[in-house]
Protein backbone atom coordinates (compact mmCIF):
# COMPACT_ATOMS: atom_id res chain seq x y z
CA UNK A 1 0.00 0.00 0.00
CA UNK A 2 1.49 3.22 -1.14
CA UNK A 3 0.29 5.56 1.79
CA UNK A 4 2.30 3.47 4.44
CA UNK A 5 5.54 4.41 2.70
CA UNK A 6 4.53 8.03 2.05
CA UNK A 7 3.66 8.76 5.63
CA UNK A 8 6.97 7.32 6.74
CA UNK A 9 8.77 9.81 4.64
CA UNK A 10 6.39 12.76 5.43
CA UNK A 11 6.99 11.88 8.93
CA UNK A 12 10.72 12.11 8.01
CA UNK A 13 10.59 15.41 6.68
CA UNK A 14 9.19 16.91 9.60
CA UNK A 15 11.43 15.15 12.29
CA UNK A 16 14.41 16.65 10.00
CA UNK A 17 12.65 20.06 9.64
CA UNK A 18 12.04 20.07 13.69
CA UNK A 19 14.38 22.06 16.24
CA UNK A 20 17.06 19.78 17.72
CA UNK A 21 16.12 19.72 21.68
CA UNK A 22 18.91 20.06 23.95
CA UNK A 23 19.05 17.40 26.77
CA UNK A 24 18.85 20.21 29.33
CA UNK A 25 16.18 22.63 31.16
CA UNK A 26 13.95 25.13 28.59
CA UNK A 27 13.45 26.87 31.72
CA UNK A 28 15.89 27.58 34.54
CA UNK A 29 12.46 26.89 36.60
CA UNK A 30 12.37 23.43 34.94
CA UNK A 31 14.09 20.55 36.70
CA UNK A 32 13.94 16.46 37.42
CA UNK A 33 16.09 14.95 39.83
CA UNK A 34 17.02 11.09 40.74
CA UNK A 35 16.97 10.09 44.10
CA UNK A 36 20.90 8.80 44.95
CA UNK A 37 19.25 4.89 45.45
CA UNK A 38 16.95 2.58 43.50
CA UNK A 39 15.69 -1.04 44.26
CA UNK A 40 16.19 -4.07 42.12
CA UNK A 41 14.17 -7.19 43.05
CA UNK A 42 15.59 -10.55 42.40
CA UNK A 43 12.76 -10.88 39.30
CA UNK A 44 14.19 -8.26 38.13
CA UNK A 45 11.80 -5.80 38.97
CA UNK A 46 13.70 -1.92 39.29
CA UNK A 47 12.22 1.27 41.13
CA UNK A 48 13.81 4.48 40.79
CA UNK A 49 12.28 7.85 41.64
CA UNK A 50 13.52 11.54 42.76
CA UNK A 51 11.04 14.75 41.62
CA UNK A 52 10.58 17.08 39.00
CA UNK A 53 8.93 20.57 38.22
CA UNK A 54 7.74 21.87 34.74
CA UNK A 55 5.69 24.54 33.49
CA UNK A 56 3.73 24.90 30.54
CA UNK A 57 3.26 21.81 28.42
CA UNK A 58 0.36 21.72 25.64
CA UNK A 59 0.35 17.91 25.53
CA UNK A 60 0.61 15.01 27.38
CA UNK A 61 3.72 15.06 29.47
CA UNK A 62 5.84 12.16 30.94
CA UNK A 63 8.78 11.66 33.53
CA UNK A 64 10.76 8.88 31.47
CA UNK A 65 14.13 7.24 32.83
CA UNK A 66 16.25 4.94 32.00
CA UNK A 67 19.12 2.57 33.83
CA UNK A 68 22.46 1.30 32.45
CA UNK A 69 25.51 -0.66 34.67
CA UNK A 70 28.13 -2.30 32.74
CA UNK A 71 27.98 -0.78 29.42
CA UNK A 72 27.99 2.87 28.35
CA UNK A 73 25.99 1.60 25.21
CA UNK A 74 23.59 -0.45 26.98
CA UNK A 75 20.35 1.00 28.59
CA UNK A 76 17.67 0.02 29.96
CA UNK A 77 14.08 1.65 30.35
CA UNK A 78 12.32 2.29 33.60
CA UNK A 79 9.04 2.56 33.34
CA UNK A 80 7.32 6.33 32.69
CA UNK A 81 5.22 8.54 35.16
CA UNK A 82 2.71 10.80 33.35
CA UNK A 83 3.83 14.75 34.58
CA UNK A 84 1.75 17.90 35.98
CA UNK A 85 3.15 20.77 34.52
CA UNK A 86 2.22 23.13 36.91
CA UNK A 87 5.29 25.02 38.31
CA UNK A 88 4.90 23.15 41.29
CA UNK A 89 7.77 19.92 42.83
CA UNK A 90 6.16 16.71 42.16
CA UNK A 91 7.86 13.24 43.16
CA UNK A 92 7.83 10.41 40.34
CA UNK A 93 8.94 6.74 40.73
CA UNK A 94 9.25 4.52 37.78
CA UNK A 95 9.19 0.68 37.71
CA UNK A 96 10.07 -1.41 35.04
CA UNK A 97 11.00 -4.82 34.38
CA UNK A 98 14.82 -6.27 33.13
CA UNK A 99 15.69 -9.56 32.30
CA UNK A 100 16.92 -11.54 34.83
CA UNK A 101 20.46 -10.98 35.76
CA UNK A 102 21.31 -8.03 33.20
CA UNK A 103 21.26 -5.65 36.18
CA UNK A 104 23.10 -6.36 39.69
CA UNK A 105 22.42 -4.54 43.15
CA UNK A 106 25.40 -2.16 43.41
CA UNK A 107 26.59 1.00 40.48
CA UNK A 108 24.41 2.03 38.61
CA UNK A 109 24.04 4.85 35.88
CA UNK A 110 20.11 6.64 35.33
CA UNK A 111 19.12 9.47 33.41
CA UNK A 112 15.89 10.77 34.00
CA UNK A 113 14.11 13.32 31.33
CA UNK A 114 10.80 15.36 31.35
CA UNK A 115 9.21 15.15 28.13
CA UNK A 116 5.92 16.18 26.25
CA UNK A 117 4.58 15.35 23.45
CA UNK A 118 3.78 18.78 21.52
CA UNK A 119 0.78 19.05 19.22
CA UNK A 120 1.49 21.96 17.91
CA UNK A 121 1.95 21.41 13.79
CA UNK A 122 -0.19 18.05 13.97
CA UNK A 123 2.27 15.51 14.12
CA UNK A 124 3.20 15.20 18.33
CA UNK A 125 6.77 16.16 18.51
CA UNK A 126 8.98 15.93 21.54
CA UNK A 127 9.53 18.68 23.42
CA UNK A 128 12.20 18.11 26.54
CA UNK A 129 11.32 19.97 29.75
CA UNK A 130 14.56 18.80 32.12
CA UNK A 131 16.87 16.04 31.73
CA UNK A 132 19.18 14.76 34.65
CA UNK A 133 22.02 11.99 34.52
CA UNK A 134 23.15 10.47 37.78
CA UNK A 135 25.09 7.72 38.98
CA UNK A 136 23.09 5.42 41.72
CA UNK A 137 23.13 2.43 43.54
CA UNK A 138 20.73 -0.29 43.19
CA UNK A 139 19.83 -1.88 46.45
CA UNK A 140 18.34 -5.43 46.97
CA UNK A 141 14.31 -4.79 47.24
CA UNK A 142 10.88 -6.14 46.53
Amino acid sequence: MFLRPALAAATLLLLAAAPVATAVAADPFESVTVDPTGTLAEDGTVTLSGTYRCLGNTGPAFVSSSVGQRSPSVRHGIGGTRAVCDGAEHRWENTGKVDAGALKPGAAHVEATVMELDPRGGLPLPRFHAAQQQDVTLTPGG
